[in-house]
């Protein structure tokens, strides 16, 4: 079987590939990714890579003709949620459009089974926790984007024959994150601004609720999608059920970054005006997952951020790298607009 995966040196694309390769000794793995936000270092030797940015749709026709993958798990995004209100063309081109200009020449090609990675911010600002019976309520742009990609799925897929497996994660964090982006990850930004000796800051009053999944929780799922009948036509939640304030989440960062020693007046967070649309409390229910995939919280937060500190603290620490956006004004949060991490 060819396998593709889309976003190969990102982060959760370099733990997906590694872990196909253990799983699977006689397939042919494909990556591709524009290196946007991934790394050659996450990149294994034993597939076969392409530097490829998936807005070309030419190159992009080009490629899946030549490959024709049997199998798909696209995990190539512009995962930006909140700066998407400010950047809301390359986001809709990076997700949306760039989803469509794999997944037209692939069906044509013969596709199996797409695994297409989601986002939990199709929900909305709907009360927590979510399942997979809620609608669809998108409140920004990415969130769009990632409900379009979802629905063309599940229509494409009645009309053309292909299975598919949706897969909607939750904050998903540790080893070889891009810890160079300073407008999403929140862990990854706390640590690298630690590491690199400043303050980092936190949105509204710090109450909002999230919950937040170590990837060796997230990876062997989405692998489990792809090869079990039960999760053709499915869509799924991964992520823990136990939810954390950014408050809290910033009170477990500073003491394992510190061990317990007295946290520098400097390093301390600040606070400051909520981002728009920011959703306030998000979280899921995972029964579904339990019970077809067999998913399981095995890593606790602290635990995890402590393999993730261990992890950072061994590469050097990452200047934050800003995109221009398309839209600056007085809502353009100031930490962007003045470059302030």
């Amino acid at each position: 079987m060819k396998i593709l995966v889309t976003g190969a040196a990102g982060f959760m694309g370099g733990h997906l590939v590694d872990s196909l390769i253990k799983k699977n000794t006689n397939d042919e793995i494909f990556g591709v990714d524009d290196l946007s936000g991934g790394y050659m270092d996450n990149v294994n030797n034993k597939i076969k890579f392409t530097k490829l940015d998936l807005r070309n749709r030419k190159k992009t026709e080009e490629y899946i003709n030549k490959v024709k993958p049997d199998l798909i798990f696209h995990l190539a995004a512009d995962a930006t949620e909140g700066r998407s209100q400010f950047t809301p063309i390359n986001c809709t081109e990076r997700n949306y459009v760039a989803y469509l200009n794999v997944l037209v020449p692939a069906i044509r090609n013969g596709l199996k089974k797409m695994i297409l990675t989601s986002s939990m911010s199709v929900y909305g600002s709907q009360k927590p926790p979510f399942n997979e019976k809620m609608e669809r309520k998108p409140d920004d742009i990415y969130a769009i984007s990632k409900s379009a990609m979802e629905r063309a799925t599940e229509i494409l897929s009645k009309v053309h024959g292909f299975k598919y497996t949706i897969i909607r994660p939750h904050n998903v964090y540790g080893p070889r994150q891009n810890m160079a982006d300073p407008y999403r990850n929140v862990i990854a930004i706390f640590v690298n601004c630690l590491r690199n000796n400043k303050n980092y800051f936190i949105y509204g009053n710090g109450e909002q609720k999230r919950a937040f999944t170590y990837i060796d929780d997230f990876t062997p799922y989405i692998l489990e999608a792809a090869f079990n009948k039960k999760a053709d036509s499915e869509i799924f939640n991964i992520g823990p059920t136990k939810e954390y304030t950014i408050n809290e989440l910033s009170d477990v960062i500073l003491k394992i970054f510190f061990g317990g020693r007295k946290i520098p007046k400097h390093l301390r967070p600040k606070y400051l005006h909520i981002r728009p649309l920011e959703v306030i409390d998000a979280w899921c229910t995972v029964k579904k997952a339990e019970k077809i995939l067999g998913f399981k919280t095995t890593v606790s937060l602290e635990i995890g951020i402590k393999k993730m500190i261990e992890w950072a603290r061994k590469k050097e620490p990452r200047q934050f790298k800003y995109q221009k956006l398309e839209i600056i004004n007085k809502n353009t949060p100031s930490v962007w607009k003045n470059k302030l991490i």
